[in-house]
């Protein structure tokens, strides 16, 4: 292949910029995603007036799952618009997405109001964020692995998960300062709305610094290329094997994650027994250390290879999880609530931390960001997404720790994946992309 002469050696401070620029938006991006989850607790009643607790945060659990399933199609409509067009062009479509999403949301009035045009808007503005987020992982995860350096590929991709939890650390944060100035009568009447506005206000923001975002060497090299482009039945015809298996070792890895997360924060206030606020404290804790372990794990896995570091996830959650949940239904110290999490959030580390680069080497750089989108937002719509609707509806029927052998199911799936795969850094399609 003969290099363009438009590609330019990027010097290690563009590096670190594009790689600080990148991340800031997939933050705001995760902020206004999960900020949805984090004040479910409060605006429930105000979009589902109807029913028990469990009743109403089920009925947000299921909206919660419908925003997943746009993920896919914003997968492969932006997957394929960025691998044409360019990451950083598509990185900054995402954002503007996600931003209207969010400002729905905060402006949307009450079912008191306007009846079941309420949660109507509410599902709207979920499908639109839906369709952004489906488009930023793959856009995301594909410009921090070809920024990155070959010997810190790892360690550089995994703060597309440092930013995503800070995202939710940050939605955490806001919970946590409205909780300590404000009633739960005002949160629960107006108050919720408050954290959808920023995001959208963060949202605007990020499109500024996303347009300075300098191209990768990867996509620039190939744009000009004659080779098949970048689309769906493309992807399925001529790589089915790696769609198929980033389908099949994300399947348990995203199912923990927002078990071990998301769904976690409920858990420990509808199980657990514990009040909203000391449930808040616990996760955010947790979370925060947690993202303090990505860029370790990353970086471990640029020494000895990513397929260990994930079957080390796929045994370790095979073993733990049922014992973990059980554990937490009787906890009653904050403490020990904080280190049974903090053990789970650490075994899905080995997932969390180098699955964007992962699926990132096994695709060539002329669909790439379809490649790593498509069949990780696959998986998330049918594993990740409705985690939390499984999670309560199981509990509503009096079945709730048949969740957590789903749990363990799902990661022991994914560990045949990981033990069945070649190590991608010792294989990776990002070092032949300038050969």
């Amino acid at each position: 292949m003969t290099h363009p002469a438009s590609v330019q050696p990027i010097s290690q401070r563009n590096r670190l910029f594009a790689i600080f620029g990148g991340s800031a938006g997939n933050l705001v991006e995760w902020y206004d995603w999960y900020v949805y989850s984090a004040f479910a607790l409060y605006f429930a009643p105000i979009f589902f007036p109807k029913g028990d607790q469990t009743a109403q945060l089920l009925n947000t659990a299921a909206v919660f799952a419908v925003g997943f399933l746009m993920r896919p199609i914003g997968a492969w409509i932006m997957g394929v618009y960025a691998d044409r067009h360019g990451r950083k062009s598509g990185l900054t479509l995402s954002i503007g997405l996600m931003c209207g999403g969010s400002l729905l949301i905060a402006v949307a009035p009450s079912y008191a109001q306007i009846g079941y045009w309420s949660p109507a808007l509410l599902i709207l503005a979920r499908l639109m964020q839906g369709l952004s987020v489906g488009g930023e992982y793959g856009a995301s995860a594909t410009y921090l692995s070809e920024m990155a350096s070959q010997k810190n590929r790892g360690f550089f991709s995994s703060f597309q998960y440092v930013t995503l939890i800070m995202g939710q650390l940050l939605a955490l944060g806001v919970l946590i300062l409205l909780q300590a100035t404000m009633s739960e009568a005002t949160l629960e009447s107006w108050g919720w709305r408050i954290p959808f506005f920023i995001g959208g206000a963060l949202a605007i923001s990020v499109l500024y610094l996303r347009r300075r975002l300098m191209e990768t060497q990867s996509f620039q090299a190939t744009k000009d290329n004659d080779g098949p482009k970048s689309g769906m039945f493309t992807l399925f015809r001529l790589y089915p094997g790696q769609a198929l298996l980033v389908i099949a070792l994300t399947a348990g890895g995203t199912l923990a994650f927002y078990a071990y997360s998301t769904y976690m924060q409920k858990f420990l206030v509808n199980t657990s027994g514990f009040s909203r606020e000391a449930a808040t404290g616990i996760m955010a804790c947790a979370l925060f250390v947690y993202m303090c372990l990505q860029p370790l794990v990353g970086a471990l896995s640029d020494r000895i290879g990513r397929r260990p570091i994930m079957i080390g996830f796929g045994v370790s959650g095979l073993l733990a999880t049922v014992w973990i949940f059980r554990s937490l239904e009787t906890v009653r110290s904050p403490v020990e609530a904080f280190f049974l999490v903090l053990f789970a959030l650490t075994i899905v580390s080995g997932y969390t931390a180098i699955n964007a680069v992962v699926k990132a080497e096994l695709f060539p750089a002329s669909i790439r960001a379809l490649g790593v989108a498509l069949p990780y937002a696959i998986a998330n719509a049918l594993f990740g997404g409705t985690a939390e609707y499984v999670a309560f509806y199981l509990k509503d029927i009096g079945m709730e720790s048949t969740f957590y052998w789903y749990v363990t199911g799902m990661i022991g799936l994914s560990l045949v994946s990981y033990l069945w795969m070649r190590d991608t850094r010792r294989h990776s399609l990002i070092d032949r992309d300038l050969d």
